[in-house]
């Protein structure tokens, strides 16, 4: 049982200017100051991770707010040596709020003498201590059966949802939503139930990994303004090829909302000199400097979902109920002004 009367909110190195926002955003809603707690995640020069809490947490309700995104390992390891530090002050419970669930794309052995190493990330976590996780777009939802423990997948269509109707409502009639390939489909519709658009999909075949043979479109996309749906987008080749294809077979214009945006080696470069009007993604992932100076990648906040979440998640109320448009557009007013 929790001793205060509020969350406790802590942050490893990976995303402090998420954290700091989901913290403001419950400041707003409990109308009190909510600090993340004063603590020091550090390095010694070897790379050992250490890490220091300078308040007491003995019977509070923990919420770890940390991706697991690149650096990966550095990241992972600081969420779980964080944990064994609450775990070993006695704290009531430890929910880790981790916005990008890295090695997620690691889920199943396609051939043979390889890992899974989403499972084995899976146990570390539960080994470590964390009892509850909130994570974001899983790459793929069954993963959740991986863990032991609770996992409250949430979604970032709603918000995509709410964005689209403001960016595009004068010409929400042209919209033509598409999955870049068939394993993706679920994911588009669910957008375009949402937003009451039609679903094209892209039909990618490949001759090894990596390396996209053929592209065929399913669906009549000429005269569209054409929006890609997807959870990654790392190097963004398939995704500036899904682009230029859609393009060729008369879409008036390509844009993209991605849940996560890795964005690794050539992808912002990739993005700045495509086809591509614009690409949407989360703050699951800090942006970077590259990032942010791109003129055609906007990032839209996921903060006021995420303290929404902490707080049913504290209090023991509903965290699916947050996908509702009823529920969601109170939480981006502001936002999302008429």
């Amino acid at each position: 049982m929790s001793i205060s009367s509020e969350p406790k909110l802590i942050s490893g190195n990976a995303n402090k200017p998420l954290a700091k926002a989901i913290a403001r955003r419950l400041s707003m809603h409990r109308g009190k100051n909510i600090e993340l707690c004063d603590s020091r995640v550090e390095r010694f020069n070897d790379g050992e991770i250490f890490v220091e809490v300078h308040q007491n947490v003995r019977g509070e309700d923990m919420f770890i707010i940390q991706p697991t995104s690149n650096p990966a390992n550095d990241n992972l390891m600081e969420l779980l040596i964080i944990t064994d530090t609450l775990r070993r002050s006695s704290a009531g419970r430890i929910t880790a709020v981790i916005p990008y669930l890295g090695y997620a794309r690691q889920d199943r052995r396609t051939k043979a003498r390889t890992p899974i190493t989403a499972k084995l990330v899976a146990n570390m976590m539960a080994a470590a201590g964390i009892e509850r996780i909130l994570t974001l777009d899983l790459h793929a939802s069954q993963i959740q059966g991986f863990y032991d423990i609770p996992v409250d997948n949430l979604y970032a269509s709603p918000v995509f949802a709410l964005d689209i109707k403001h960016h595009f409502k004068s010409s929400m009639d042209d919209i033509m939503v598409v999955s870049p390939d068939v394993g993706g489909v679920a994911r588009a519709r669910d957008l375009a139930k949402r937003i009451n658009a039609p679903l094209s999909i892209v039909d990618k075949r490949r001759e090894k990994p990596g390396e996209i043979a053929e592209m065929t479109i399913i669906g009549d996309v000429v005269g569209k303004k054409c929006i890609i749906v997807d959870d990654i987008v790392d190097t963004a080749g398939t995704l500036c090829k899904a682009a230029e294809h859609l393009m060729e077979s008369g879409a008036e214009e390509v844009h993209a909302y991605i849940s996560h945006g890795v964005l690794s080696g050539p992808a912002v470069e990739r993005i700045s000199s495509s086809k591509l009007s614009s690409l949407v993604v989360t703050d699951s992932i800090q942006a970077t400097d590259s990032v942010k100076g791109c003129k055609n990648i906007r990032v839209v906040p996921m903060a006021p979902i995420f303290a929404q979440s902490v707080i049913n998640t504290w209090n023991g109320t509903s965290v699916s109920s947050l996908f509702d448009d009823e529920t969601l557009i109170p939480l981006y007013e502001g936002v999302y002004s008429a």
